[in-house]
């Protein structure tokens, strides 16, 4: 009887496994679930440790051993999905950011997405010009500290709290500035709600960008936002297409593709290159799954996509859950009692270190400026490690760096070498065409080659040119919309859509040969061999068969029959 116990018990133990999911706040869920269980499952236990009802916002991320990024389907089993050994470590995070966080009923969403949004900041995903790095940083303040107290906060208190991967002495002293004379009397929920609404009118808001090249092996990254797909290059948005403008999301092995159609039936075919296979199939699920949830009326309206083209093997994927309006409509039929919600406060954070020294940038002479100047590209290209990104470098909970080197990480995110600062950071540097200048510069554009752009001085050489010809960046009220200057295809893209074309009907071509064969085969079955099938007899029982059978095929036989006799005693004569 106790071996039975022991044994019972032991395999009880087999079927269950721990896991660990870090928070928004760095804290961590620990539990243990069955290892059949599903991604809904451990994802509607970590929602009700927050008390979220506003849920579809989120999603948990995992890497796997390969250290290739995911985010956890909620329809499979959570162990087939981790391909490792458990205790499993998970990230809860944003998946689909809020395009209007205003309009979020609760206020324990809006705080989550605050610490999102605050950490994007941090690791250089969200980027602005200094006056608004300011701004954002002094709500950071109000939210976490509250008001600006002599007694507690000494003179350079500000440099003892970290918001941006580098920063300047002028700059801490903006912060300080504003926290002290504008932001007093607000409530840390105001200044968090502020927060959000200042991020969001910035045109990196949402961004989750992912690592590619484009057609001619310039580096390139890929986001998809709650407005649509873009892609950063060099200091540039080279393309922003709106979710309406996207046709079609496709992959083949390390090769994805965006289709578009624009303004006067415009159609357009981007194509860039993945690190690996892992990485692009990563990347058109997240574009699936974005364009699904914000692009969509209903979600009964999701359909099952291919990568493929036709019937071709592909891979298969279906959005699962709610879409963007059904989400707000169910959000307003919340009634209940507002959830406490217990603030973290700037506290040393693996991933956010706020009370550390972080890295700043002094006041350097005019003429050695741009040897300080670390280029956006080169922060874009730190993105590879950073929360979004893939692949990913993983680092234990013991692991320290020195603040000297910029980075902080949290065992799944580390910070970018973006720098943030007013001898360095312009608007005309920045990775994005906007925001504008202060007073009200115009931003050059970038020309653009099959979804590649031209190097940075190009740009500047041709700028007079390109305001000469009118093409200037056009921002609509409230979104800016970046009015792009096409080119025309290059031959190697030409040659390389042929081959496709070319190697898409050999394949339909085979496939045809081998359906008529297979026809072919049965037909012998059913009409020459003597198997006694059940499934063989019925159909040779019915009168179309056998009108068939004696009407057509017999005499074909024949035929065929009495055509090759006679080229055998062609061939015997000779």
């Amino acid at each position: 009887m106790l071996s039975r116990l022991m044994s019972s018990s032991i395999r009880s133990l087999d079927r269950e496994c721990n896991c660990t999911v870090r928070l928004l706040d760095d804290s961590e869920y620990t539990c243990t679930i069955q290892r059949d269980a599903k991604g809904q499952y451990l994802f509607d236990l970590i929602c009700h440790h927050l008390n979220l009802l506003e849920k579809d916002y989120f999603g948990i991320r995992y890497v796997d051993p390969d250290k290739q990024r995911h985010w956890l389907e909620f329809t499979k089993s959570i162990a087939k999905q981790m391909k490792s050994q458990p205790p499993f470590t998970m990230c809860l995070r944003v998946k689909f950011y809020p395009p209007d966080p205003a309009a979020l009923k609760e206020e324990i969403t809006r705080y989550l997405v605050f610490l999102q949004v605050k950490r994007d900041l941090y690791h250089g995903r969200l980027l602005c010009k200094t006056s608004d790095a300011a701004l954002l940083a002094a709500y950071i303040l109000q939210a976490e500290i509250g008001d600006y107290d002599p007694g507690k906060h000494p003179e350079g208190y500000s440099s003892k709290f970290q918001f941006f991967p580098k920063h300047s002495e002028k700059l801490e002293r903006r912060i300080a500035e504003i926290h002290k004379t504008e932001l007093i009397g607000q409530t840390p929920e105001t200044s968090e709600l502020n927060f959000l609404q200042k991020a969001q009118m910035l045109e990196t808001y949402g961004v989750d960008p992912h690592p590619c090249k484009d057609v001619s092996g310039n580096p390139a990254f890929l986001a998809f936002t709650p407005f649509g797909f873009t892609v950063l290059q060099g200091n540039r948005r080279v393309h922003f297409l709106k979710w309406d403008e996207v046709t079609k999301l496709k992959f083949e092995a390390k090769t994805f593709h965006i289709y578009a159609n624009q303004k006067e039936d415009r159609k357009i075919i981007l194509t860039y290159f993945a690190p690996t296979p892992e990485a692009c199939k990563h990347l058109w699920k997240c574009g699936v799954e974005n364009q699904a949830f914000y692009k969509l009326e209903k979600s009964s309206q999701v359909r099952t996509v291919s990568s493929s083209n036709l019937f071709f093997k592909g891979s298969r994927f279906r959005y699962s859950g709610k879409v963007a309006k059904e989400v707000m409509e169910q959000s307003a039929k919340i009634k209940r009692d507002p959830p406490e919600i217990h603030r973290a406060g700037m506290v040393p954070s693996r991933s956010c270190p706020s009370i550390t020294h972080g890295p700043r940038l002094t006041s350097v002479p005019r003429t050695r400026r741009r040897a300080v100047h670390i280029s956006i590209m080169e922060g874009l290209e730190s993105l590879r490690d950073s929360a979004h990104s893939t692949p990913v470098r993983s680092v234990s909970h013991g692991d320290s760096f020195m603040p000297s080197r910029g980075q902080m990480v949290d065992g799944s995110e580390a910070s970018t070498s973006a720098v943030i600062s007013d001898e360095v950071y312009s608007p005309s540097d920045s990775m994005l065409p906007t925001p504008v200048a202060e007073h009200g510069v115009e931003m050059p554009l970038a020309r653009h080659l099959n979804g590649s752009t031209c190097s940075i001085d190009e740009e500047k050489e041709s700028e007079a040119g390109a305001r000469k010809e009118g093409q200037v960046a056009e921002f609509g009220p409230g979104r800016r919309h970046l009015r792009m200057v096409r080119s025309r295809p290059s031959p190697s893209s030409d040659l390389e859509e042929l081959n496709k074309f070319i190697l898409s009907v050999l394949r339909l071509f085979l496939v045809t040969i081998g359906l008529l064969f297979a026809l072919l085969l049965l037909l012998i079955m059913l009409t020459e061999s003597d198997l006694d099938i059940a499934f063989l007899r019925d159909i040779r029982k019915t009168p179309e068969f056998q009108q068939f059978h004696f009407e057509y095929f017999c005499p074909l036989r024949r035929w065929f029959s009495c055509k090759l006799r006679w080229m055998g005693g062609f061939l015997i004569s000779k």
